[in-house]
């Protein structure tokens, strides 16, 4: 309820955008219900995996809705081209740091765009284990 008062009485033009901290369908279901966003965004971390962010994908192109994939940009990227409906990725530069830092192959952005690597298995990712070593506890 509260998320929709925001959303009614914020300026026109002005997009409310939630729910990076969901964790089932059924949070993002009720959130589309009850019309509290203009854009969902969804965390594959978070949300429950690659396929439940499909199957949110999938509520809300059914609702003319777009979708945004929150943070993690090398796991997100993926399975963002796969949805017609993806609006924007979030990108932080201390996500991409530790990406790098942890993982070879994470993605560079060039010209403001975020490709994945077509040449690379699945995520087009690998741990770069003896670097995080040092991380250990």
């Amino acid at each position: 309820e509260g998320l929709r008062l925001i959303r009614d009485l914020s300026p026109s033009g002005m997009e409310i955008a939630a729910g990076e901290y969901g964790y089932d369908l059924f949070y993002f279901r009720r959130m589309l219900e009850a019309g509290a966003v203009d854009v969902l965004q969804a965390d594959v971390t978070r949300c429950g995996g690659i396929t439940e962010f499909l199957r949110i994908g999938a509520l809300c192109q059914a609702r003319s809705l777009p979708l945004s994939a929150h943070c993690a940009p090398t796991l997100h990227i993926p399975v963002a081209c796969a949805l017609p409906n993806i609006r924007h990725l979030e990108y932080f530069h201390d996500h991409d740091r530790i990406e790098h830092m942890l993982f070879d192959g994470a993605p560079v952005p060039r010209g403001g765009k975020l490709r994945p690597d077509l040449s690379r298995p699945g995520l087009g990712i690998e741990f770069k284990r003896k670097d995080a070593q040092r991380y250990a506890i």
